[in-house]
């Protein structure tokens, strides 16, 4: 199976977490800053993983509707696809901050060591979401 990358884009970062080569598997990668150079940053996580497929965390309302934010992440993926071109395939992530924060809580992660893997742990949890979909195919 080709490798997958999952996306999960915030205001200042932008969390990321690799399949393993089999697709089983998600692991989350040190977050992007969100700036400038994200892009050129994005294509050498690509190239060095051999990436095939990207996806990115879609932020719905709870009820399931587009937010403000939801507006935002699909304009991001716009230019996401013409700068890298790969498929691009957005996942539902209502709920995966909250989970992974209480799995980092529970865990015993301080406060500060949290906001510096919140964003790539829940980019794993999406991914690993997607994952185990494929999988029971």
């Amino acid at each position: 199976m080709d490798r997958v990358l999952a996306l999960d884009h915030g205001e200042k970062r932008i969390g990321l977490a690799i399949s393993d080569p089999l697709g089983m598997t998600a692991q989350a990668l040190p977050f992007l800053p969100n700036n400038p150079v994200f892009f050129d940053a994005l294509k050498a996580v690509i190239a060095k993983y051999n990436v095939k497929r990207l996806i990115v965390g879609l932020p719905l309302a709870l009820k399931g509707h587009d937010t403000a934010k939801t507006t935002e992440v699909r304009a991001f993926v716009e230019t996401l696809k013409e700068v890298v071109g790969l498929e691009v395939v957005f996942r539902d992530e209502r709920f995966s901050t909250t989970a992974v924060t209480r799995h980092l809580i529970e865990a015993g992660v301080s406060r500060e060591k949290r906001k510096h893997v919140i964003d790539s742990q829940s980019a794993a949890f999406v991914l690993q979401g997607y994952l185990d979909q494929k999988g029971s195919l």
